[in-house]
């Protein structure tokens, strides 16, 4: 009796040990991570560059942030700022605003 608990023993840990094996290349396709997209794109744009040169360039690429979205806030200022706009009243203010806004969605 001990034998044979000591061979499904045995034959488990082997079949997990084989399907571990299997799963294991899988996970190490994955997509690559934004950091890795982004050193790409640095390493693309640093282009012949060498040395000091290269490694100051890397360096500031990859700690940019990426632009910030502009809010309805922002675009609300800069309907507001727009020359064209203090001039307008009513309906033609609306539609002006409407346009402005729109446009700076796109």
């Amino acid at each position: 009796m001990k034998k044979l608990a000591a061979l499904i023993a045995l034959g488990s840990a082997l079949s997990f040990n084989a399907f571990a094996q299997t799963a294991a290349p899988a996970a190490a396709e994955k997509a690559p991570t934004a950091q890795q997209n982004k050193m790409k794109t640095c390493n693309t744009d640093a282009g012949d560059k060498k040395g000091d040169e290269r490694k100051a360039f890397m360096k500031s690429c990859l700690s940019a942030k990426p632009a910030k979205a502009a809010t309805q806030q922002d675009k609300m200022k800069a309907c507001n700022a727009d020359p064209k706009a203090k001039t307008l009243k009513g309906d033609e203010r609306k539609a002006f605003m409407k346009e402005c806004l729109s446009a700076k969605a796109a």
